[in-house]
């Protein structure tokens, strides 16, 4: 077995955890899925990688082991009494599924901006559905008090003992299949798929490295180990939406500080790329929460230098919205580093173009754009591939700096490549104070239109970008046309229309490309 960094040293097991787990009488409906050896991804990264296929439960993800196991251990009179829960799609598929195995009316609960195939999946599985509220958040609290309401049980997506138990068995499954695995990365949202396979591989193996994987823009492990409690965020981004969790449960907290090694967090370029890998390795689809775990597998392995390493990573699920996948596509390249976003300037002149192609040289770009401004220089936002990663991108920067371009590189620019790159060439005829906004609001049947509404007319719109990639969340590019004198008041307003926002009136993009 290969050396990795030192282990958490774990002086006490939490009594009872492991022993349930062995024992979790989950296997009437939950299946012991595969562990596949990426034998493509393996190679490229000098490593031996493993992915615990959890897309092959019945509904295609982890989620049904602690639905199921949670479900069995109610009593009869629970059992004629229902059950109900909260879920944007996975944990509402798993306790849909379970209740109708055990003859248990199951009530799910769904924010307004889940998309058709999840909703469709969980009544194809026996759940009556209730759509309500707008994020899980008023879904769950609504759910919580029909519970009440009906006498009924209450199913939480984590926070609780016999859910994390239902899926601590992913571990005993893999440390069966395995035994010999180094490093095991796991996906975080709520924190129970963490916990039950932290506390079980801690409990057998010490040795073991567990390392909790979040997305950036919901890392509320992260936090919460931080601060030293769980703490509640106050934005959360919903590309991963099935880790997207705002707290991190109190009972998955305090497992988690005391059998996870360390939390690290991956973007959604990484791990769109991770999708990618895992499709070029077994042909499955992951959904982007399923595969964060392998993201952050990549990047630690990659940080650390490490070789000759037994690595494993958790696909949590593949309840892929097939829309999204326009976005993965697109967003693959930047996540793998083998593309580059530039805006680069260039003299306004016959020939120019063809100038800067011979100093890029034999490298394919995979994307131009450009419209006339005036007779001096010209603005291009280009994309280029790099067949040799990010060395190759240094070389491309030091080649243009020689030639005396300025350039300024977007790569890691979200607003340029989620908006500016689709709008280069508009910039205004006349001078205008312009403020320019990031928005974003829930994703459903009308909600562009209820955001403009929410707009009004007060204010000349100056700029507006919006595309659909098949989120839950939807994201718009605003200009607002505000004098001096207008600003406090504008101000007010933003803060009056209750949606999240960010200023990206000094966005290099946008001053580059848009303004005038």
């Amino acid at each position: 077995m290969s050396t990795v960094v030192q282990s958490k040293t774990v002086a006490s097991k939490k009594p009872g955890y492991f022993q349930q787990i062995l024992l979790a009488p989950i296997y009437d409906l939950a299946v012991e899925t595969p562990l596949s050896k990426l034998d493509k991804l393996s190679s490229r990264l000098g490593n031996q990688i493993w992915l615990k296929r959890e897309d092959m439960q019945p509904v295609k993800s982890f989620k049904l082991r602690g639905a199921h196991n949670k479900i069995k251990q109610l009593t009869e009179q629970q059992k004629a009494n229902g059950v109900v829960t909260a879920s944007a799609g996975n944990h509402a598929q798993g306790v849909a599924l379970s209740g109708s195995k055990a003859g248990v009316e199951a009530t799910i609960v769904m924010p307004i901006t889940t998309p058709e195939i999840k909703v469709n999946a969980v009544r194809g599985h026996g759940g009556k559905v209730i759509l309500h509220g707008e994020c899980f958040d008023e879904a769950n609290d609504y759910a919580k008090s029909l519970a009440t309401e009906q006498n009924a049980t209450f199913i939480p997506p984590f926070d609780d003992a016999d859910i994390i138990v239902g899926q601590g068995t992913v571990a005993k499954e893999l440390l069966q299949q395995h035994p010999d695995v180094d490093i095991v990365f796991i996906p975080v949202g709520g924190g129970g798929l963490l916990a039950g396979m932290a506390v079980y591989i801690k409990s057998l193996l010490p040795h073991v490295e567990v390392i909790g994987v979040e997305f950036e823009e919901s890392a509320c492990l992260k936090v919460a180990l931080a601060a030293g409690k769980p703490i509640e965020l106050p934005y959360v981004g919903q590309f991963a939406d099935g880790i997207a969790v705002k707290q991190i449960g109190n009972e998955t907290f305090a497992l988690a500080q005391q059998y996870c090694d360390q939390v690290i967090t991956v973007s959604s370029d990484q791990i769109c790329a991770a999708i990618k890998d895992i499709y070029n390795d077994v042909r499955a689809i992951a959904e982007p929460s399923g595969a964060v775990a392998l993201a952050g597998l990549k990047k630690y392995l990659q940080q650390n230098k490490l070789e000759n390493v037994q690595a494993a990573a958790i696909l949590s699920g593949a309840n892929m919205n097939f829309d999204t996948l326009r976005y993965v596509s697109e967003r693959t390249a930047l996540g793998e580093k083998t593309e580059a976003v530039l805006a680069v300037t260039i003299d306004e002149q016959k020939g120019s173009f063809r100038r800067f192609c011979d100093t890029v040289g034999q490298r394919m770009i995979s994307e131009f754009n450009y419209r006339y401004t005036d007779n001096r220089q010209a603005q291009i936002f280009v994309a280029l591939r790099l067949s040799k990663g990010l060395p190759e991108l240094v070389q491309i920067k030091q080649q243009l700096a020689d030639q005396g371009y300025s350039f300024v590189d977007l790569s890691d620019d979200e607003f340029a490549k989620q908006h500016v790159r689709y709008m280069v060439g508009g910039k205004p005829r006349k001078a205008m104070i312009e403020k320019v906004y990031q928005f974003e609001f829930p994703e459903h049947l009308g909600a562009l239109k209820k955001f403009l509404n929410t707009l009004g007319d007060r204010w000349n719109i100056s700029l507006f970008h919006y595309r659909n990639h098949g989120s839950a969340i939807g994201q718009v590019m605003a200009g607002f046309e505000v004098s001096e004198e207008q600003t406090l008041a504008f101000h007010r307003f933003l803060k009056e229309l209750g949606y999240s926002y960010k200023d990206q009136s000094v966005n290099p993009g946008y001053q580059l490309f848009l303004q005038h």
